[in-house]
C-alpha cells in the first residue's frame, strides 16, 4: 500500500510538472504572434511613408511642370505685341498660376515656394508695365510743368523707400506720389491719424500698396488684385476682397480685415488678422498674430466677391504654415485663435 501510494505520489508530481511547462510552451506562440504583429505594424508603417512620399513627389513634379508651363504662356502673351486682349488672357493665366500655388504650398518645400511666388511678382509687374503702355498718353501742357515738377521732387523719395529697404514694390511712384497717370498702382504712403479710402472703381484689379502708417484708418472698397502693406504700426485696415495675395512686412498692433487667395505675414507682431483666404496662410518671423473669420462688410460686397474669382465658401482662416516652427505635434507659439469675445470690432 506504501508503495502504491508513492509510486501514485510520483505520478501525481509529475502531472504537475507536466502542467506547468506545457503552459510555459503555450505563451511562446503568442510571444512570437505579438512581435510578427508589432513587425507589421511597422512594415506598413514604412511602407506608408514611402507612398507618401512618392505622392508629394509627384506631385511637386506635376505642379513644376504646370507652373513652368504656364508661366512660358504668360512670357509669351506679354512679350508679343500688346492688345487688351492679350494682356486679359495674361491676367486670366496669372490669378490660375496664383491658384495653382496656393493650392501646393502644403507639399512644397519652402525655397520652392518663394521662388515661385517671386516669378509670379515680375509676372504681375511685367503686366502692369504692358498695361501702363496701352493707356492714352497724356497731352503736354506748359502751365503744369512746375507743379508736376514740384510734386514728382516731393514724391520720388517716398516712392522709392520701398524698394531701397526690400520691400517688394512697384518700380513706379504710386498715385498719391505724384503719377496720376498709372492706373495698375495705387495705395497711401507716409500718413499720420488720419482716415483714408478708395472706393471700388478706383481699386478694380490693381496693385495696392499702403506703407509707411500711422495711426491711420484705411478701408478699400472694392477688388483689388494684390494688396502689400509695409511698416504699418497701430493701424485698421480694411479691404475687400483681393483677388490673389496679400502680404505684411513689418507691421504692429495692427486690425486687418482681408479676403485673399493667400495670405503672407513677415515680420509682424501683435496684430490680429478677421481672414478669408482660400489656401493656407503663411507667416514667418512673427510673434503676437491672432486670428479670426473674416466679417467686415459693405454694400457692394457681393458684387465684388464675384469679381475677385474668390470661393467664399472656402475658408481656411484657421490654417497656418509657420515657417519658424516646423513640430507638427506642438502648436506654435506665434500665432493662435483669437477669442470669439475679443472678435467684436467697430468696423466704422
Amino acid at each position: 500500500m506504501e508503495v502504491a501510494d508513492c509510486s501514485s505520489a510520483a505520478v501525481g508530481n509529475g502531472d504537475v510538472g507536466s502542467v506547468g511547462s506545457q503552459r510555459d510552451l503555450s505563451l511562446v506562440p503568442q510571444r512570437l504572434q505579438k512581435r510578427e504583429q508589432e513587425r507589421q505594424l511597422e512594415v506598413e508603417k514604412r511602407k506608408q511613408k514611402r507612398q507618401d512620399q512618392a505622392a508629394e513627389e509627384e506631385q511637386s513634379d506635376f505642379f513644376a511642370s504646370a507652373f513652368s508651363r504656364e508661366r512660358a504662356a504668360v512670357q509669351g502673351l506679354l512679350e508679343g505685341e500688346s492688345s487688351a486682349e492679350r494682356l486679359e488672357e495674361a491676367a486670366a493665366r496669372l490669378q490660375g498660376m496664383q491658384k495653382l500655388l496656393n493650392d501646393a504650398v502644403r507639399f512644397l518645400a519652402p525655397y520652392d515656394q518663394r521662388q515661385s511666388q517671386e516669378a509670379l511678382t515680375q509676372l504681375q509687374t511685367a503686366l502692369a508695365g504692358r498695361r501702363q503702355e496701352l493707356q492714352p498718353r497724356k497731352h503736354f501742357a506748359f502751365k503744369a510743368r512746375k507743379k508736376d515738377a514740384a510734386s514728382a521732387s516731393q514724391g520720388g523719395a517716398a516712392a522709392v523707400a520701398p524698394a531701397a529697404e526690400g520691400i517688394a514694390a512697384p518700380s513706379m511712384p504710386l498715385e498719391e506720389a505724384g503719377a496720376p497717370g498709372l492706373s495698375w498702382a495705387c495705395g497711401f504712403s507716409h500718413r499720420d491719424s488720419q482716415v483714408l479710402e478708395k472706393r471700388a472703381d478706383e481699386l478694380r484689379q490693381r496693385d495696392v500698396l499702403l506703407s509707411d502708417l500711422s495711426s491711420c484708418t484705411v478701408r478699400l472698397y472694392g477688388n483689388p488684385n494684390t494688396v502689400r502693406l509695409a511698416r504699418a504700426r497701430g493701424c485698421k485696415v480694411l479691404c475687400g476682397p483681393v483677388s490673389t495675395s496679400v502680404f505684411l512686412e513689418d507691421c504692429s498692433d495692427c486690425v486687418l480685415a482681408v479676403a485673399c487667395q493667400q495670405l503672407r505675414v513677415h515680420t509682424t507682431r501683435d496684430t490680429r488678422i478677421f481672414l478669408q483666404v482660400t489656401s493656407r496662410a503663411i507667416v514667418e518671423d512673427c510673434s503676437g498674430i491672432r486670428l479670426a473669420p473674416y466679417t467686415w462688410s459693405y454694400q457692394g460686397i457681393d458684387r465684388d466677391f464675384q469679381g475677385s474669382g474668390l470661393d467664399r465658401n472656402k475658408n481656411n482662416w484657421s490654417e497656418v504654415d509657420d515657417f519658424n516652427w516646423l513640430a507638427r505635434d506642438v502648436a506654435s507659439p506665434n500665432w493662435s485663435i483669437l477669442p470669439e469675445e475679443e472678435r467684436e470690432i467697430e468696423w466704422d
